[in-house]
């Protein structure tokens, strides 16, 4: 860079200061000009990339929003038809109403269900057959998964792909050879203080729960979850003198909660909604569960505003429960997604 001092004119005028001028500052100026015509190009694509992600989040969140409402339109449905008559329901198909708790509104058809179908039982049985099932099936089957995933066997890959497999055979190819043999094995009977010993499992609450204990899924959901929990877990407590059931006990399972929460969903749903099944093996009427009742209102007048009732208050339990384990359940999904 050079520096060139004008002459003759600092010389004659002393209070004047010198101009100094720098070579190439008009080439430092457009380069600042350009520098700065550059910063402002970034700045707008930052904000033009800033808007798209804004307009791509506003657009999954309508999508969301839209899923929602059609999801949710039936489940408002029946449970608006529930508080009105039979007429205002088909009166109301055609129009909007058909969604609101307007016109004739009262609980007429819960208590008429009552009336009808001894709906507490029902309700008693299904709560206890779902919960006896579910607790008994997470221990079963994460014990399974806990063998296959931290043990040191040989075979275990084919006894996991032999287990999956099983997912592909229908129930209903299983119902009537599983009918034929729980009806062959024993059964523990109480007369007043005397036990004993009969044939057959047939009308009794241990064949709507033994025969759907274990589970293929909840097996592999465990076992996937199992080998996202590092091992190094495992050889730090064998080192203090844990065995293998300890490890399970106080290693494994307080880590696998997400798990935990799925498997008891995915437990209690088809225990809930058992229809087929129970139909096949149970006669008592005090047996039966939740799912048996729908058929006694189609057997003479079938009143729909009854119907929407009971579909209403069989719902309600499965909706709290899912609400209530919602995140872990997305969690261990999204866990055996991707680990496994």
């Amino acid at each position: 860079m050079a520096l060139t001092q004008l002459p003759d004119a600092a010389a004659s005028s002393p209070e004047q200061p010198a101009v100094v001028t720098v070579a190439g500052s008009g080439r430092r100026g457009s380069r600042s000009r350009r520098g700065g015509t550059t910063g402002g190009g970034r700045a707008d694509g930052l904000s033009s990339r800033w808007s798209g992600r804004r307009r791509a989040g506003l657009g999954g969140w309508l999508l969301r929003l839209a899923l929602a409402v059609v999801f949710a339109f039936p489940l408002l449905f029946m449970f608006v038809s529930s508080l009105k008559p039979d007429q205002q329901i088909f009166g109301d198909l055609s129009s909007v109403a058909a969604f609101l708790p307007i016109g004739n509104i009262s609980f007429d058809n819960y208590a008429a269900v009552f009336d009808r179908v001894p709906a507490a039982r029902f309700l008693i049985n299904s709560i206890g057959i779902s919960a006896i099932t579910v607790l008994l099936g997470i221990l079963v089957n994460s014990l399974a998964a806990f063998a296959l995933s931290r043990m040191n066997m040989r075979g275990k890959s084919i006894i996991l792909t032999l287990i999956i497999a099983t997912l592909i055979v229908p129930f209903e190819t299983l119902a009537l050879p599983l009918v034929w043999w729980v009806n062959q094995l024993p059964s523990l009977t109480l007369d007043g203080f005397n036990l004993g010993f009969s044939k057959g499992w047939i009308d009794t609450y241990q064949v709507q729960i033994i025969p759907f204990i274990a589970n293929a899924f909840s097996i592999y959901l465990f076992h996937q979850y199992f080998e996202s929990i590092p091992k190094e877990l495992d050889e730090a407590a064998r080192m203090d003198g844990a065995g293998w059931f300890r490890i399970y006990r106080q290693v494994v399972m307080p880590l696998s909660g997400p798990a935990v929460a799925t498997v008891a969903i995915l437990t209690f749903l088809p225990a809930w909604n058992s229809y087929l099944w129970p139909l096949m093996v149970v006669q008592t009427e005090e047996l039966r569960p939740v799912m048996v009742g729908v058929q006694y209102f189609f057997q003479l007048n079938v009143s729909w505003g009854e119907v929407m009732a009971y579909a209403s208050l069989i719902t309600l339990p499965v909706v709290a429960l899912f609400i209530a384990f919602q995140r872990s359940f997305v969690n261990s999904i999204a866990s055996s997604g991707v680990k496994g």
